[in-house]
């Protein structure tokens, strides 16, 4: 069996110190051999039947990270789309509680929707403002702009002290942090940053009983038998999360399914526990340096106050990380080793 070592080694050769898996994780050599072969399929017009499998094979190998059937999880395109039919599904009039800053794509469906109730509070509080009434909490599990990773066991017990439904949004996190969707109402996750996939991939995860979930943007992929559901109304809704889906790119999910095979082949605890010892290298030498990061513990993603404007001279120096409203944001992924954060370290305080 390969080492974890020697599969990075087979499977990434980047051309930059990149930290900003944050942004967009690169992609396995398998996957852009897959996606090269894809193109090659649709060129040559060859029959389209791999593709659609990839979607099958990535739904299934998404469901075994998140520990749920695969019938429980719907393909779609982006985390928005998916927040959008669970803001269509709350009544007028619902509360709906989140985190101050978090990703727009997990908020805004529920602020555009105009007669609900959106209240924001500080992410540490999250799990004491439950209230009764809340109808549904949304939060990403690690907050895109600093890392900071919400303490889901404490919303867990409080959503459940409410009977309030919860909603989280593992991209920043499936991958490097274990997930269990079964503990929550409904989870989702972009494929393209943690996961490795390419961009167009998301994935909702919904309760046996759909969680009250109207398909309102069902189409012909949503029918129980979708080449029988092309034309006129879908005689019949899929009897699993399928009915969830939206029309894959199909490019981007063999490019996901590949990159799934991955993770599932180095396994996340492997991937966390190197995540993290990187992270923690970069904090303990920030302090060093006279330099103090959001506190994020046993996260991978490290921002640090007052940095960000030096995010272009460190891409001229070959580094690539973000600017995230002054901070400089910092991934670590698998890919990554400890001389990358040592250089990105020297070169912070050349």
């Amino acid at each position: 069996m390969e080492s974890f070592e020697s599969l990075i080694r087979a499977e990434f050769a980047p051309k930059t110190t990149f930290l900003n898996t944050a942004s967009s994780g690169l992609l396995p050599a398998r996957t852009v051999a897959a996606l090269h072969e894809a193109v090659a399929l649709r060129a040559e017009g060859r029959p389209l039947g791999p593709l659609h499998e990839d979607v099958e094979l990535a739904r299934a190998s998404f469901a075994r990270l998140a520990a749920v059937p695969a019938t429980r999880v719907a393909a779609g395109s982006s985390v928005t789309v998916h927040s959008g039919v669970i803001a269509a599904s709350l009544p007028a009039g619902a509360e709906v509680l989140t985190a101050e800053g978090d990703f727009s794509s997990v908020v805004n469906p529920f602020h555009v929707r105009g007669d609900l109730k959106v209240r924001a509070v500080p992410l540490e509080r999250l799990a004491e403002s439950v209230r009764p009434g809340t109808a549904l909490v949304a939060v990403s599990a690690a907050q895109s702009a600093d890392g900071r990773v919400a303490d889901l066991p404490a919303l867990r017990a409080a959503a459940t002290a409410h009977d309030t439904r919860t909603y989280v949004d593992f991209s920043q996190a499936a991958g490097w942090l274990p997930m269990d969707a079964d503990a929550f109402d409904f989870t989702v996750c972009a494929g393209y940053k943690w996961l490795l996939g390419p961009h167009g991939t998301a994935l909702l995860v919904v309760p046996e009983d759909f969680g009250a979930l109207t398909p309102v943007l069902a189409g012909w992929v949503a029918g129980e038998k979708p080449w029988d559901s092309c034309y006129g109304p879908v005689a019949e809704l899929a009897r699993s999360a399928r009915r969830f889906d939206v029309p894959p790119a199909l490019f981007s999910y063999t490019g996901l399914r590949h990159s799934l095979a991955l993770i599932e082949e180095l396994g996340v605890a492997a991937v966390h526990a190197h995540d993290l010892a990187l992270a923690d290298r970069f904090r303990a030498g920030l302090a060093g340096r006279g330099h103090a990061p959001v506190p994020a513990p046993g996260s991978a993603i490290v921002s640090v106050p007052g940095l960000g404007h030096r995010r272009e001279e460190l891409a001229r120096a070959g580094i690539e990380v973000s600017d995230r409203a002054g901070h400089l944001r910092a991934s670590f992924h698998l890919y990554n080793t400890p001389a990358d954060v040592d250089r990105l370290l020297d070169v912070l305080a050349g």
